[in-house]
């Protein structure tokens, strides 16, 4: 925590995001779709890390948000998560942002949105993205997540570059 003690709110946002991408990148070199999220206390502790899991199983499923939120909600408090803040390298679908929603994680900050998301893969088999933001999701519920994105987006779309054309 200390080299990042100094930050301010926007410097610590961008720098955790920067750390779900990394695990993005991971993912890429395990076969996956260029996804991934990190689950950070109030503290500023990753607790946390998940790639996009849809290999080998080709479990559409797999998100990485939707992996982290399952993780989370059967290994940590409900008042960690409520005062955790999930970085995720692009905006959760539907799906994700329900689990997330249903984990009770308090904050989102995200890359890449889910629209411009849908401009990179086309109209990709394995990504037929869904057009409603997060935002839509959570205002649907009884209890508020903050939320923050698109955030460095062109850093975040730059790790789709080439994956949905091969």
């Amino acid at each position: 925590m200390h080299a990042i003690s100094n930050l301010s709110a926007t410097e610590l946002d961008e720098h955790f995001l920067r750390r779900s991408f990394d695990v993005a990148r991971r993912a890429m070199t395990h076969g996956n779709h260029p996804f991934g999220a990190i689950l950070v206390d109030q503290g500023g502790d990753v607790l946390i890390e998940a790639e996009n899991g849809y290999m080998p199983a080709h479990d559409g499923t797999a998100h990485a948000e939707r992996l982290l939120a399952t993780q989370a909600c059967t290994t940590l408090s409900p008042d960690v998560l409520k005062a955790a803040t999930l970085y995720s390298s692009a905006e959760p679908c539907a799906m994700c942002a329900g689990a997330i929603y249903w984990a009770g994680i308090g904050r989102l900050v995200y890359g890449l949105s889910e629209q411009r998301l849908r401009r990179v893969t086309g109209n990709h088999p394995e990504n037929p993205t869904l057009d409603l933001p997060c935002r839509e999701v959570f205002k649907s519920g009884q209890r508020p997540t903050e939320v923050l994105g698109p955030l460095l987006e062109d850093e975040a779309e730059a790790l789709h570059d080439g994956v949905w054309h091969k």
